[in-house]
């Protein structure tokens, strides 16, 4: 069947008038129904009936009108993934995943790296590494930036999993703290400070760091999520644990500072590996740069 008698019928039933849809797609009332006509004789039924103020779909025409939207949705789509290949993009939308701290820097960076060189849209899902990983497998996401930080990534051979590398975790003090501004602190010189967590796993590596220098950690506050987690520093409730990679994109009104010996957690990129997007390992790349860089800004060496 022609499409265009499709989009016509389509018009016809979304403005209720033969006139207002001859008039929105240029054509001639009568033109217009004559495709109707000819769709009616084709599917063997009446489409559409008339009344004092234009006409209204049947519950054939309402039917074939629901199926009809889905058809065109899909050949619109199909138009623009050709029209992205013809452009230099990759034809199929990137879906990306990253933790809250890899989505609040390196992802977006690696992203506009990416973009650089080639023409494909995209969309981002900050989520936890297992969530992530789970929309990795079911095909969900085409690429997932996420960390070992307890409890731990799981082996999956659905999913390829390759390192960018390990990020140093820093503390985050409000500006007028007495450490603020030194060089790498001591974690038993924190010793009584109260501390601030948003997720178990960043709440695992700071006891394990704090029991290794045999001295305690008190998590006093939790917050819903970072952006939470740095607020109460910020107006000196407590301090923080945060990622390394992070320490570029802090409010202004907190200071990271490195740790002696400190937690570390792996970063990593995980792919499906059944029909990986062609540009996953160009964003790959992109990673490995940005992480590089940010890694080196967070005090890694």
């Amino acid at each position: 069947m022609d499409l265009t008698v499709w989009r016509t019928f389509v018009s016809v039933c979304r403005l209720g008038s033969l006139s207002a849809a001859a008039a929105e797609l240029h054509h001639t009332q009568s033109a217009v129904s004559r495709q109707v006509a000819g769709l009616e004789q084709r599917l063997g039924v009446v489409l559409v009936e008339r009344h004092a103020r234009g006409v209204r779909p049947t519950a054939a025409g309402e039917m074939f009108c629901r199926h009809a939207l889905v058809v065109l949705d899909e050949a619109d789509r199909a138009v623009r993934a050709v029209r992205d290949v013809r452009d230099g993009g990759s034809g199929r939308p990137l879906a990306v995943g990253a933790t809250p701290s890899l989505a609040a820097g390196i992802v977006p960076e690696a992203i506009g790296g990416l973009l650089e060189s080639r023409a494909v849209r995209w969309s981002l899902l900050p989520g936890l590494s297992a969530q992530l990983h789970d929309r990795v497998a079911a095909g969900d996401l085409d690429v997932a930036v996420v960390t070992d930080a307890p409890p731990g990534l799981v082996r999956d051979v659905r999913v390829e999993r390759r390192l960018l590398g390990l990020d140093e975790m820093v503390v985050v003090l409000p500006l007028g703290h007495r450490l603020a501004g030194r060089g790498r602190v001591d974690v038993r010189a924190l010793a009584g400070e109260v501390w601030a967590e948003d997720n178990e796993g960043s709440a695992a590596l700071l006891r394990q760091h704090a029991d290794r220098a045999g001295v305690g950690a008190r998590i006093g506050l939790a917050a819903a999520d970072l952006p939470g987690k740095l607020a109460l520093v910020a107006t000196g409730h407590a301090i923080a644990l945060v990622p390394g990679v992070l320490a570029r994109a802090l409010r202004a009104d907190v200071v990271a500072v490195a740790l002696v010996d400190p937690p570390t957690r792996g970063v990593h990129v995980l792919t499906p590996c059944r029909d990986p997007h062609p540009c996953a390992g160009v964003l790959f790349d992109r990673l490995v740069e940005a992480f590089r860089g940010r890694a080196g800004a967070g005090g890694q060496g």
